[in-house]
């Protein structure tokens, strides 16, 4: 298989990335894609109590790379405390 600039930038085995779908998102299906390969991905439009919840529910499903949709126009009231909730956990894609 050639190198792929989107497997090498992310660190997955293919090129891959998972919408961050509300309401469908969750821990489960972005640990799953991600252990698969692919770039699995959580909807960061939730309360930070209920995103850092999926966030470390996601961390013990895989070990692999996994990120946050965060959809600026439906949490621009609290961006910055999302954007430091996602600091604190690690969040390396978003």
């Amino acid at each position: 298989m050639r190198e792929n600039p989107v497997c090498h930038l992310f660190g997955i085995r293919y090129p891959i990335v998972q919408g961050g779908m509300l309401g469908v998102s969750c821990p489960e299906l972005a640990s799953a894609i991600s252990n698969a390969g692919g770039l699995g991905m959580l909807s960061g439009a939730k309360a930070v109590n209920e995103m850092r919840a999926e966030i470390r529910q996601t961390a013990e499903l895989t070990d692999k790379p996994f990120g946050v949709n965060l959809p600026l126009h439906a949490v621009k009231d609290r961006a910055v405390e999302i954007a430091e909730l996602l600091a604190e956990e690690g969040v390396k894609v978003v």
